[in-house]
């Protein structure tokens, strides 16, 4: 998935400084070792629902979503006569969500997601030019999160999703809804520096 990646920065003239990217605000809640409870302010994405395993739909829907952060769309001031494309910072992660399973190993169906930038609300963001792309509003959400590096594949982040699941039940809490992927670094990362994030929501009991 990430030599595609690749491919579109490089074809898109885009090249993410480490560091400059914004990512989702939360507060931290809880940390032990790679785990981590956190608190999710409201936020918008960009998704598509694509097919294939876990590294074919992240490829097919990152291109459709970098597509639209990158120019295709319609401002909203933008008139039919003179139609106006913006370009939207790039943020992170990139999330991968199964949609046909519970689970992040054997899915063929995926919802890739962008987090927009904080500036923007559902009202002030572009119109897609791809229909495939809709734009939603997520509400604060509490979650549990265990993070990893290196190499990526199915079993590896089931693996993972795993561990979260028995880290929660012996700490009595509970997870809600299916697991997420997310990936924070660009394709060139060294993998012993990548950060990746096996992440579910969990119920709020305060």
């Amino acid at each position: 998935m990430w030599r595609t990646v690749g491919l579109v920065f490089l074809t898109l003239g885009v090249v993410p400084v480490a560091g400059a990217i914004e990512e989702p605000a939360f507060k931290l809640l809880l940390k032990v070792g790679d785990y981590e409870v956190r608190q999710y302010a409201p936020n918008v994405v960009a998704e598509v629902v694509v097919g294939g395993d876990l590294d074919t739909a992240s490829s097919r829907g990152f291109r459709q979503v970098a597509g639209y952060i990158f120019g295709g769309n319609r401002a909203v001031s933008a008139v039919a006569a003179a139609p106006e494309s913006e370009r939207i910072a790039m943020t992170a992660p990139v999330v991968a969500v199964p949609e046909d399973r519970k689970s992040l190993q054997g899915a063929n169906r995926w919802r890739v997601q962008f987090v927009m930038p904080s500036k923007y609300t559902l009202a002030t963001l572009p119109h897609p030019n791809n229909p495939a792309v809709v734009l939603r509003e997520i509400p604060g959400h509490r979650t549990a999160v265990v993070r990893f590096s290196g190499f990526m594949s199915e079993p590896k982040v089931e693996g993972k999703a795993q561990e979260l699941l028995a880290w929660l039940q012996a700490r009595g809490m509970r997870a809600m809804g299916p697991p997420r992927l997310l990936r924070y670094d660009p394709p060139w990362t060294l993998p012993f520096m990548r950060r990746h994030e096996v992440v579910f929501d969990v119920e709020a009991k305060d």
